[in-house]
């Protein structure tokens, strides 16, 4: 049994310093008792009590077991948190590394050879895969690099509470678009001032929308906004003071859409299935002859109408069923 030792002083916290000090121990080594705390009096003190005594050497191998067991579940409790900001998984891969397996996987199935690589993993991850034939992999404006690089993310994020971004990027092809879509930018807005006039980009997908309004958030001669739903959703590049009701004018490469080819309208005139365009023709008919009466047999000479005057070649311009000219 331990023979404990009385040690007194104004306080409390004094008496054990000293008691300590003198029998060479530590808090961790002795046994502390509070017999009384020091107080003050109406007249006088009272002097604070305690009793130490060193711990047995059971006791004092519980406690050195105990601190080791907390310092060990603090480490693993650290290891823990570093994983999880690492993007650790139960199987030992990083978020990043499953990415890049997901993504191998992907491209044999569509049978596509690439070498897929985990450049960088940190607050975004980031994969550079090199192609055979980079135009499969890259697609159209990138919709597959895009459709691939959605699917990773997916992937890298399962079980996280806190979304991380995954970029997958091939040949530097990332950089590049960006770089064309800023000097579009650049130039549609030029264009747009010079003529007073709304011009509509495209469709886009939101990344690339984000570096249009980006670009030319600080010109000051324009402003953008977008319109559609997606996944038709377009940029409208507005000339800064103009208020224009006429439909924008497209920046895009299809004529359908710019207008020039529209439910039949060649050159925004009427196109009623004459070749050429430069007779005064009725519908169905060429070079003035009447096809169902020379399909039915029809004397050929008796249907052919001499012009009211002379001219040499063909008469310029289009007539309606009417006879009068379209505008």
């Amino acid at each position: 049994m331990q023979e404990f030792k009385e040690f007194t002083a104004k306080t409390a916290e004094e008496a054990i310093e000293e008691g300590l000090k003198e029998l060479g121990l530590t808090r961790e080594t002795a046994q502390i008792r509070i017999l009384e705390e020091g107080k003050k009096k109406l007249f006088g003190t009272v002097k604070a009590r305690v009793e130490i005594a060193p711990l047995c050497k059971e006791e004092n191998k519980e406690n050195e077991e105990s601190e080791e067991n907390a310092e060990e579940v603090a480490a693993e409790e650290k290891k823990d948190e570093e994983k999880e900001e690492n993007g650790f998984s139960e199987g030992g891969k990083t978020d990043g590394e499953r990415a890049v397996e997901f993504l191998e996987n992907l491209f044999e199935m569509m049978h596509i050879t690439a070498v897929t690589n985990l450049v960088y993993e940190g607050e975004k991850i980031v994969i550079n895969v090199t192609a055979a034939n980079n135009n499969a992999l890259i697609g159209k404006k990138g919709m597959v690099l895009d459709a691939a690089q959605t699917l990773a993310g997916a992937v890298a994020n399962i079980g996280r509470a806190e979304y991380r971004r995954v970029v997958v990027d091939c040949e530097n092809y990332r950089e590049n678009r960006e770089e064309t879509l800023r000097r579009l930018a650049d130039n549609l807005a030029a264009k747009a001032v010079r003529l007073g006039r709304k011009i509509r980009l495209e469709p886009m997908n939101p990344y690339e929308r984000r570096i249009i309004h980006a670009e030319l958030s600080e010109n000051g001669e324009v402003i953008t906004q977008s319109e559609g739903k997606e996944p038709e959703r377009y940029i409208v590049i507005i000339p800064a003071g103009v208020e224009d009701d006429r439909p924008p004018l497209y920046a895009g490469n299809d004529r359908r859409e710019r207008g020039e080819f529209n439910k039949g309208n060649r050159g925004g005139r009427e196109f009623n299935g004459n070749r050429g365009g430069k007779g005064a023709r009725r519908s169905g008919s060429k070079g003035g002859f009447n096809k169902e009466r020379r399909m039915s047999g029809g004397d050929r000479a008796s249907v052919y109408k001499k012009p009211d005057s002379d001219f040499f070649g063909t008469f310029l311009g289009n007539s309606g069923n009417d006879g009068t000219k379209d505008e």
